[in-house]
């Protein structure tokens, strides 16, 4: 995992994006939070697993079927798989290691 501070990268409202094998955050300050950081390294995971290209269209297709499900952005966004399982799984910094392809269970 490699950390990248900027802000010019991060799209506003968000204070990370994980391309692997890459953690962009939008402040230096980011790097401390050890929260935010497990949240990156579980997206780290589930890009490992499908390989990267196919993790983003997998994201992006989900992310377009919740838009007009739930016809709002952040619920969108907050309710696709990946993000799912990285949410429910943040705050536990000694957490097993899940195991593979574990976003299907958040569908």
């Amino acid at each position: 995992m490699f950390l990248i501070v900027t802000k010019y990268l991060i799209p506003r409202g968000y204070a990370a994006l994980t391309v692997f094998p890459f953690v962009i955050l939008s402040e230096s300050v980011s790097k401390q939070n050890k929260v935010l950081i497990n949240h990156e390294k579980i997206h780290l995971k589930q890009q490992a697993e499908l390989l990267v290209v196919p993790f983003f269209v997998w994201y992006l297709i989900e992310y377009l079927v919740r838009l007009v499900l739930l016809r709002n952005h952040n619920a969108a966004y907050r309710n696709i798989s990946f993000e799912r399982e990285a949410y429910a799984n943040e705050r536990n910094l000694n957490a097993k290691k899940a195991p593979f392809w574990n976003f299907l269970n958040y569908l």
